[in-house]
């Protein structure tokens, strides 16, 4: 089965969510390009985004993430992943909406918290208690991940070629992004 993907798909959600390996898996079955807006913080910068974080601050971050979004939309059709606090600026929304199509990864917090725990390089989990760190951030984000165009639930048993598929079924009822071909 082929698709013509007619707008990019931008992956949102929280911090393991799986916004990486879903849309990694999800642009080689849609024959697109993958594109990762931290990935391509980092290259440009020469640094990790702890390392960003910790010498210019989370709005220089974030001021840098939503030029790189833009640019990355304007380039070419293709499957983007964003870093967890991406779409909570109005103007990443906004661009995301304008160019392409939000899917969020809807991951509880047990889920969340089982993929986080082991790694070091989430710098808002430097934090004396990350477990309750990331209970706070969800419950701050949920309502405006929820704004998301296509929401699609992660489960525990899922593999991420489950994922995957979970996500192109979605993104079948909306014609506007993904039409398939024969």
């Amino acid at each position: 089965m082929a698709f013509l993907l007619k707008k990019s798909i931008v992956m949102v959600g929280m911090m393991g969510a799986g916004k990486t390996a879903v849309g990694q898996a999800l642009a080689r079955r849609l024959g697109v390009d993958f594109l990762d807006s931290d990935e391509e913080i980092v290259k440009a910068a020469n640094m990790s985004i702890a390392e960003i974080f910790t010498r210019d601050g989370e709005d220089f971050f974030r001021d840098r993430e939503s030029e790189v979004i833009g640019r990355l939309l304007e380039s070419k059709r293709a499957v983007l992943s964003t870093g967890g606090g991406a779409f909570l600026a109005r103007r990443n929304r906004d661009i995301i909406s304008e160019k392409g199509v939000s899917v969020l990864l809807k991951a509880d917090l047990a889920l969340l918290w089982n993929r986080v725990k082991h790694k070091d390089t989430r710098p808002l989990l430097r934090t004396p208690d990350p477990r309750k760190t990331l209970g706070e951030i969800y419950a701050t984000r949920a309502p405006i991940y929820a704004k998301a165009d296509i929401a699609v639930e992660s489960r525990p048993e899922y593999s991420i070629e489950q994922m995957c598929d979970a996500v192109v079924t979605a993104l079948k009822s909306r014609p506007d992004v993904l039409e398939e071909v024969t």
